[in-house]
Formats: structure tokens, sequence, C-alpha cells
């Protein structure tokens, strides 16, 4: 297996690829204006997960890094899929010094509930006490 490399160093980043994942292929974040890509790395801990000089991998983590964090925009290239890559991304989300002894820890996901349920995420213990705003399409509706 190759070992993935993770950075929270954003000017490794390859935005190019990660808005083009968001933008093209995500279910999430289809049709995602560069500069929206762009600011919310900028306001966000970003972890970057690379095969030599590559990215195939990224997560993002809204936070105040002391109470409360989300979990957004997590994807591994399909070419990379199955090994062990997902995992590997959590597994430094988690343990980042930064999100340590956080009350609330969530994240949105159509599919892989199997995998988070892995690191200790499951339902809303109260989800009738949530509420958000949502507007899925406010990428295409901008274009």
């Amino acid at each position: 297996m190759d070992t993935l490399r993770i950075t929270t160093d954003t000017s490794q980043l390859d935005v190019p690829l990660i808005h083009a994942f968001l933008s093209q292929h995500s279910t999430w974040a289809r049709g995602i204006p560069l500069a929206t890509v762009q600011r919310a790395i900028e306001h966000s801990l970003c972890f970057g997960g690379f095969l030599g000089q590559s990215q195939v991998a990224f997560a993002r983590v809204v936070s105040d890094c002391a109470t409360f964090a989300n979990l957004v925009d997590v994807f591994v290239l399909p070419a990379h899929r199955g090994r062990g890559h997902g995992k590997a991304m959590l597994r430094a989300v988690l343990s980042h010094p930064d999100l340590q002894g956080l009350r609330r820890f969530t994240l949105a996901t159509a599919d892989a509930h199997g995998l988070y349920r892995q690191f200790g995420f499951d339902a809303p213990a109260k989800p009738e006490s949530l509420m958000e705003r949502y507007f899925p399409q406010i990428y295409r509706d901008a274009a």
C-alpha cells in the first residue's frame, strides 16, 4: 500500500484539483465557483492527502478550535479509493491538536455512514434540536 502523506499546509494544496473535484464530481458542491473554494480553504483547517507530489485526497474542517467543528468536503479521488486513504485522512483530522476536547463534531453524508461510524460519528442524539438553512442549488443558481 502506498503511504499517504497528510499535511495541513495550505500552500501545498492543489487548489485547481480540489475545485475540479468539488465543482464537477461531488454530489454536494457541484458548480461551486473557484473563488468560493479559495475563500473556504483560507478560513478552514484543511487536510491534503498526497502520494508523492500528487494530491489524491482532501478534507476541510470548520471550527472554533474550542467547542465545535464541522467536517466537510471529504474526498479521495476515484482512482485511489479502496486503499485506506479515507481512513487515514479521518485519523489525521480527528487527532489534530486543535480539534481535541470539542463538545460537538458534526458532518453530513449521503452515503458514507459506515465509514464515519468507525470513527465514533452517529446520528444526532437530539435531531429535533437541530435546524439549518440549506440552499442546495446556490452554486447553480448563481451561474
